[in-house]
């Protein structure tokens, strides 16, 4: 039950690591861009389902492993049996806090069955515990916004900064390229993306929801710059998404 991906075991901290990010980020899709499709597929009429993330960032609700006992921590199960009885949001949260659980028995699994020793064990868990957790994802509680709010940015280090830049900065003679990188540091350097979670880079272009006011890579939401120049007001896939629930 791992999308292909079941004789995959990686021996390092690095590479549980790099397994630990990739289920993360099929998870938080699932979660975020996908809500929509994972809502219509925990069906509470079906048996128990779990979700599941892959290393490959992507993610499915399936049945449990059969095999006993499961060659590797099974996921929650039986998450869709609670959709009809609580509100979206906090069941979102639920699956969100157990599927946190999980991606951490995955890799605390992978450590102890390759002999991770107490400093791998240390250092695997101080790369994961710099990283939001899903739950803090979900529910927006993992980034600060930006200072300056608006529709579309590409965060570009070449990008006007006249309203933040120090009003002392020209009669002091300071560098002005050394000015303006700073203040894109201070002003960007919490954000993360609502979909996968990854904290801002200067070189990759981003926007901003108008509706929740999260800001997204382009290329998690399927957004270029030059579509995002035709756009008035964005909408991220979680608030196009959301409509009344039966």
């Amino acid at each position: 039950m791992d999308g292909g991906a079941a004789n995959y075991n990686p021996r390092t901290v690095e590479e549980v690591f790099r397994d630990f990010k990739g289920r993360r980020a099929g998870l938080i899709r699932a979660l975020t861009t996908d809500v929509e499709d994972f809502y219509q597929q925990c069906d509470p009429e079906k048996e128990n389902l779990c979700l599941y993330g892959f290393p490959s960032e992507q993610w499915e609700v399936n049945l449990p492993a059969e095999e006993v006992p499961p060659e590797l921590p099974e996921p929650a199960l039986g998450i869709n049996f609670a959709r009809d009885g609580m509100q979206e949001k906090d069941w979102l949260s639920l699956v969100a806090v157990h599927s946190d659980a999980w991606l951490l028995a995955v890799s605390f699994y992978f450590g102890a069955r390759f002999g991770f020793d107490k400093s791998d064990r240390k250092r695997l868990f101080n790369m994961i515990n710099d990283l939001p957790t899903i739950f803090e994802v979900v529910n927006g509680t993992a980034k600060n916004n930006p200072k300056e709010k608006s529709s579309v940015s590409n965060h570009s280090s070449t990008k006007s900064k006249a309203n933040t830049k120090p009003p002392l900065a020209e009669e002091e003679g300071l560098d002005d390229e050394d000015e303006d990188e700073e203040d894109e540091d201070d002003e960007h350097g919490e954000t993360l993306c609502g979909s996968c979670g990854e904290n801002y880079a200067s070189d990759e272009f981003w926007i901003c929801c108008d509706i929740c006011e999260k800001w997204f890579h382009g290329k998690c939401v399927k957004i270029t710059p030059a579509r995002a120049e035709h756009i008035k007001q964005y909408k991220c896939p979680s608030c196009s998404n959301k409509r009344a629930r039966p």
